[in-house]
C-alpha cells in the first residue's frame, strides 16, 4: 500500500473537518498550493485532494486544483462537486488524474457509467457511510443506499477503485476502520483506498498488516497536519509495487 496526503479546501484554505461536520472547522492556514509543494518535496506519489466547497454545493476551487497540480508531479485524485459533464472536463483540464464520484455514482450510477464511456478510466468510487449507510452532498444527505451495495454497483460500471471512508472516524485520529474497508474490497473486487481515522503511524501498521490485499493505499489528512505523522517517514514506509506512479490503474 502506499500513503497518501490529503488536501481539503474550504474558501480557498486548508481545512480539516470533524466528522464531516462544516461547523467543526480547522483551519491550517499555508495555501494548498504550498502544501502540495511539501508533500511533493517529502515524496509522496499520490495527493488526495477535496473541494468541500463544491461537494455542498457551493463555489468550487477549481483555480487552486489547477495550483497543486503545478507544484505536485504525482497522482492527483479530486473529488467534492463532480456531478456534471462540465464538472468532468474541467478538472480534467486542471489536472486531476483521477475524479472521486460521491453523490452523482450513490444517486444515479448510470450518468456515471455514460462518463465512463466517454472520458475513460478515470474514476474513483468515494463511499463515505456512517452506520452502513452512504451519506451524500458533503455528507449532509442521505442516499438510502448501503456502503457494500454501493461498492458491488461500482465493479459492475466500470469504476477503477474505491475510497472508503467511515464518517464516524473521519477526523477523529481513533483509528481506521479495516474492518469495514475489507468488507468493501471482498463486495466489490476492487482496489480500495481507506479513509478517515487516521492518528499515527501505528495506525498506517496496522492496515498494513492486518488489511486485505484489496487495500491499496491510505490517506491521511489531520495526522499529519497535527505532526502525529511524519508524511516523509511515512511515504519512506510505505510504498507500491511500483516506482512509477502513472503506471497505476487506480
Amino acid at each position: 500500500m502506499i500513503v497518501i496526503p490529503s488536501i481539503d479546501i474550504l474558501n480557498g484554505s486548508c481545512v480539516r473537518l470533524y466528522q464531516g461536520d462544516y461547523g467543526k472547522v480547522t483551519d491550517y492556514g499555508d495555501s494548498p498550493e504550498q502544501i502540495a509543494a511539501e508533500f511533493q518535496d517529502a515524496g509522496a506519489r499520490r495527493l488526495h485532494v477535496v473541494d468541500l466547497d463544491a461537494a455542498r454545493g457551493g463555489e468550487h476551487n477549481r483555480s487552486t486544483i489547477s495550483g497543486i497540480r503545478r507544484n505536485f508531479e504525482g497522482i492527483i485524485e479530486v473529488g467534492g462537486g463532480v456531478r456534471t459533464p462540465a464538472d468532468v472536463e474541467e478538472l480534467l483540464e486542471s489536472g486531476a488524474d483521477r475524479l472521486i464520484v460521491g453523490t452523482v455514482f450513490a444517486q444515479t450510477p448510470e450518468i456515471v457509467s455514460r462518463w465512463i464511456g466517454s472520458y475513460g478510466k478515470v474514476f474513483i468510487a468515494g463511499i463515505d457511510a456512517r452506520d452502513g449507510m452512504v451519506k451524500v452532498a458533503g455528507w449532509e444527505g442521505d442516499s438510502g443506499v448501503t456502503a457494500l451495495k454501493l461498492a458491488s454497483i461500482a465493479r459492475d460500471i466500470g469504476i477503477v477503485s474505491i475510497i472508503y471512508t467511515n464518517i464516524s472516524v473521519d477526523g477523529t485520529l481513533a483509528g481506521p476502520d479495516i474492518r469495514g474497508s475489507d468488507e468493501i474490497g471482498k463486495s466489490s473486487g476492487l482496489p480500495v483506498i481507506v479513509s478517515g481515522g487516521v492518528g499515527s503511524m501505528d495506525d498506517l501498521e496496522k492496515v498494513h498488516r492486518f488489511g486485505s490485499t484489496a487495500i491499496v493505499g491510505v490517506i491521511t489528512g489531520k495526522a499529519v497536519y497535527e505532526g502525529l505523522i511524519d508524511i516523509r517517514k511515512a511515504v519512506e514506509r510505505f510504498s507500491s509495487d511500483s516506482e512509477n506512479p502513472q503506471a497505476s490503474t487506480w
